[in-house]
């Protein structure tokens, strides 16, 4: 067997593999002998056909599956031996191919194309400058959260007449041009919420309505979108661009939400049994817990931040055409060629990231022992009891559990993923020079919704 590499650019290539009957012969022999003992041939008892039927009948599939798994193995060795960094996996090359007869005489020869990553040097420093935004916790964020925290907590009361922040619940009935009621039409009942409700008009068609008032309504302009109007009125949301009629509203009930109390029952659902005694304390608290929460979303926004600074920085090419042809040829799904067009440069964008996250980690030795993996996933597992109000269970159980997570191999596979990835950005944040800026929760949230 001759296996060559033949370059055409830096980001492509070309795998050869040529065989003799002297590399197959002995296997292709083997599998022959393998299906004469085992394959009831009608007319000869088991294992007694002559071979000429054999290979007569079953001789090109038998090379074919014997040539197939000389031709992966040896693609798989080459690349392995020879350190080639790919992208995607081989595919097989009409052009570079020859097959003559399809017989245990003849020489075969394949060809594969190959796209390889780019080689680059990945040099941080601190003249690599990355902004870092902190979220300023003031009086007005804090008054937000616990305005927040009263509406979660809060109920829902009947009253005689709407406002804006009412829940307005009653039947809808189909109209026709006329304005009647159509027989057989859409009826439903179900809720507006007037604070969703965009369009000024209507809103305002909404506010001061009493039981059994009866308005007329687009439904479109009372729901958000068309999942939302679908539900509104029990109809598939499919059948949606059919309804094109305004519909008769009449109210039934209106509810508005009181707001919980600042008192111990909303401390404790909020912060937990007995964690603050008075509205002083509680307010501290949730100062406390903003700011963890900020950290986190701080760390976020930097990890998108820092790798969009490096993927500028280095600019890689990747072999595109190749890719794309593989991608089409390999999907899960089937792709047109727009759709590829369209979420191609996205996709280019995270292999670029692959590439250099996994160059910081090959460089910087950096490496997630087992031990690390069980400690964040006892720590995952602590939270969600905590999220349902129960205690950890005692070490016994909880290293169960821990142990139960971690044998399927999808999340243990996501788990080294993200332990890997925050060292990572751990390294860049270490490395970098970080331009710290402090904006309100209001900036931060469009700011990162831009990036």
């Amino acid at each position: 067997m001759n296996v060559t590499q033949e370059k055409i650019d830096d980001l492509n290539a070309i795998i050869k593999i040529k065989l003799t009957p002297e590399d197959y012969k002995e296997n292709y022999d083997k599998k022959l002998n393998e299906y004469r003992r085992t394959m009831a041939i009608p007319g000869f008892r088991p294992g007694k056909a002559p071979v000429g039927m054999i290979k007569k009948k079953y001789g090109q599939s038998i090379l074919a599956d014997e040539l197939n798994k000389m031709i992966n193995d040896a693609l798989q060795s080459h690349l392995t031996e020879n350190s080639v960094s790919v992208l995607g996996n081989p595919l097989p090359s009409d052009e570079h191919t020859k097959v003559g007869s399809w017989d245990e005489k003849s020489d075969f020869e394949f060809g594969y194309e190959i796209g390889l990553a780019p080689e680059f040097d990945l040099k941080v420093s601190k003249k690599d400058k990355v902004d870092y935004y902190t979220i300023k916790i003031d009086e007005e964020a804090v008054d937000k959260q616990i305005e927040d925290f009263t509406r979660r907590y809060g109920t829902m009361v009947p009253v005689d007449q709407s406002e804006e922040e009412d829940m307005i619940y009653g039947s809808f009935s189909e109209l026709n041009e006329n304005g009647e009621i159509v027989e057989d039409g859409i009826q439903a009942k179900s809720t507006i919420s007037v604070p969703f409700v965009e369009d000024k008009k209507t809103k305002k068609l909404l506010v001061g309505l009493k039981k059994d008032d009866i308005i007329t309504v687009d439904p479109r302009k009372v729901s958000k979108g068309d999942a939302d109007m679908a539900a509104m009125l029990h109809i598939k949301k499919d059948e949606v661009d059919t309804v094109t009629s305004d519909f008769q509203f009449q109210v039934e009930e209106i509810k508005r939400m009181e707001k919980a109390p600042l008192d111990q029952e909303l401390f404790d659902k909020v912060v937990g049994k007995d964690t603050v005694k008075n509205e002083k304390e509680f307010r501290a608290k949730v100062t406390e817990d903003m700011a963890k929460a900020y950290v986190n979303d701080s760390e976020r926004l930097f990890q998108k931040t820092a790798s969009d600074v490096l993927l500028k920085k280095l600019d890689l090419n990747l072999p595109d055409e190749f890719l794309k042809r593989w991608i089409m040829q390999t999907n899960d799904k089937p792709i047109t060629e727009e759709q590829l067009e369209k979420e191609y440069d996205g996709y280019a964008d995270q292999l670029k990231w692959q590439l250099i996250e996994n160059k910081i980690i090959q460089e910087n030795e950096i490496k997630v022992e087992i031990d690390e993996v069980k400690e964040y996933t006892r720590g995952l597992l602590i939270n969600q009891y905590a999220q349902y109000g129960m205690p950890a269970p005692d070490d016994s159980v909880l290293e169960e559990n821990v142990n139960s997570v971690l044998q399927n191999q999808q999340e243990l596979k996501n788990i080294f993923d993200h332990l890997y990835k925050n060292k990572v950005f751990s390294y860049l944040k270490s490395n970098v020079k970080l331009d710290q800026k402090e904006i309100s929760q209001e900036e931060f949230i469009k700011l990162f919704y831009q990036n």
